[in-house]
C-alpha cells in the first residue's frame, strides 16, 4: 500500500476530520455501499473474537465470513501494524465514554 500518494493522503485526512459519530456514520455511508459497510463491521468483529481466542467456526457462523477471510482477518491482526489491536483496545478502554456521544 502507498500511503505517500497523494489520494491515499487525502483518505486519511478525510477519516481525521470526522467529528461525531453521526458525521461518521453519514460518511461511511456515502464512502462504501452497505454490503462494503456490513463486511468491514464483520472483519472488525471477527478481529474482536480472534482476540477472545473463539475458534474459527464460531467466528465464521457470527459474522458470515469466509474461513479464508478470517484467517485474513488473523494474519493482519497479528501483523507488525497493529491496526486492528489499537483500534480495539481503544474502543474497550473508552466503552462508557461511546454512550455518551451516542454511539450505543
Amino acid at each position: 500500500m502507498e500511503w505517500r500518494e497523494e489520494k491515499n493522503k487525502r483518505l486519511i485526512e478525510a477519516v481525521l476530520a470526522i467529528d461525531s459519530a453521526k458525521e461518521a456514520k453519514c460518511f461511511l455511508r456515502d464512502l462504501m455501499t452497505e454490503k462494503e459497510i456490513k463486511e468491514f463491521a464483520n472483519r472488525l468483529k471477527a478481529a474482536e473474537m480472534l482476540l477472545e481466542k473463539d475458534p474459527y467456526s464460531a467466528i465464521e457462523k457470527e459474522t458470515g465470513l469466509s474461513s479464508a477471510t478470517v484467517a485474513r482477518v488473523s494474519k493482519w491482526l497479528n501483523g507488525k501494524e497493529k491496526g486492528y489491536k489499537t483500534i480495539i483496545a481503544r474502543l474497550h478502554h473508552h466503552k462508557p465514554a461511546r454512550s455518551k456521544r451516542g454511539l450505543v
